[in-house]
């Protein structure tokens, strides 16, 4: 699977007025399956005519957003928050303002994690000498 990167933005759509499950699927390279599981978790919600699933330019700006919070490690709970924040009326300030912060707190739990990485590996390595070594040939 390709990606985008996680900021980059979709390009928008004028020429259609919704979409079906399988253009997003397709579009976003994501399994239908998924996508009913947004729907289930309410954070896409797509209009229903008989079975068939009709999405909506703001469905498709969701999952675009569901898609980059999943790329950066966001929980659902967090991408939840972020795109519900879109509708405040306050030209996404808050959004923007929630998502940097939360995108900081992020890269410091990264930064933790990659120093903990590669104390780890030091470790290994040096056990690995001292194996080849001979240096512990008690055990």
């Amino acid at each position: 699977m390709t990606s985008a990167p996680a900021y980059a933005p979709i390009p928008p759509r004028p020429d259609r007025e919704h979409f079906s499950i399988t253009d997003l699927s397709q579009e976003f390279d994501v399994t239908a399956r998924a996508l009913r599981f947004y729907e289930d978790e309410g954070l896409i919600a797509p209009e229903r005519r008989g079975t068939q699933r009709i999405y909506s330019h703001r469905d498709r700006a969701r999952l675009a957003w569901i898609l980059r919070g999943k790329r950066v490690g966001f929980s659902l709970a967090e991408i939840r928050e972020l795109i519900d924040l879109y509708d405040l009326g306050d030209d996404r300030r808050t959004q923007r303002e929630r998502t940097i912060d939360r995108c900081r707190h992020r890269i410091d739990l990264l930064n933790a994690q990659k120093k903990d990485i590669d104390a780890a590996i030091a470790e290994i390595r040096d056990f690995v000498t001292l194996l080849e070594t001979g240096q512990n040939n008690r055990g």
